[in-house]
């Protein structure tokens, strides 16, 4: 071990009292989380073309599944860290893919240009929320957990109505759009004043989660 009192120590490791952590910036915090986002949302478009052809029933048990997944990392801790946590990512991307492939299907053989639409639409309110989260000066973690919860609660009816064989709801779509693009401006908010290299999965989780619940948000909203 070095003694960082004696003269001369040659300094190559970091002493014990520094925390690493709080050393690292902004921007390559940011850099890790959206290079998560990116590649569970490019599995998730995977998973959706080899899903494309999957009966109501098994599409909706993937899609429980991958539901299921995000609510045991929210519980435990190693599957929002390292490798475990990765792993975990886009395996629940890719359930998720896989539970949409027969929607994402339909929609693109009957009206791409909605597909389209709600796309470019997504990146849009992805960016400004963003931007906003970054640029405020107001410290917004303290609304995470309750919009995650109203989320939670309108998701889950939205299933039921689906289960049921009522259709999606306008309204719903309308309000799971907008309390996640809330969420993606805390999620940034959060990633720039108090996020370290220990955040950075679960937050890419809640971004990605986000963008997927906007952009089936807005195809919803769109084809009515």
């Amino acid at each position: 071990m070095i003694d960082y009192n004696k003269p001369g120590a040659t300094q190559t490791a970091v002493p014990p009292y520094v925390d690493t952590d709080a050393e690292i910036s902004y921007g390559a915090l940011l850099a890790q989380t959206m290079m998560l986002v990116a590649a569970a949302i490019g599995v998730l478009t995977l998973g959706s073309v080899i899903g494309a052809d999957y009966s109501r029933g098994t599409a909706l048990m993937f899609s429980i599944a991958g539901f299921g997944m995000l609510i045991a990392q929210s519980f435990v801790e190693k599957l929002r860290t390292g490798l475990i946590g990765t792993t975990w990512l886009f395996a629940l991307a890719l359930a998720i893919g896989l539970g949409l492939g027969p929607v994402l299907n339909y929609y693109l053989s009957a009206n791409p240009d909605v597909v389209a639409e709600a796309a470019g639409m997504t990146a849009v309110t992805v960016l400004g929320a963003a931007s906003i989260g970054t640029l405020t000066s107001r410290d917004l973690a303290k609304w995470m957990k309750p919009l995650s919860l109203i989320v939670f609660v309108f998701a889950l009816g939205s299933w039921v109505l689906l289960a049921f064989g009522s259709g999606g709801s306008p309204i719903i779509s309308m309000v799971i759009g907008i309390v996640s693009a809330l969420l993606i401006v805390v999620d940034f908010n959060y990633l720039r004043r108090h996020a370290t290299e220990k955040d950075v999965i679960w937050i890419a989780t809640g971004i990605f989660v986000s963008i997927i619940n906007i952009f089936l948000s807005l195809l919803n909203i769109l084809d009515d």
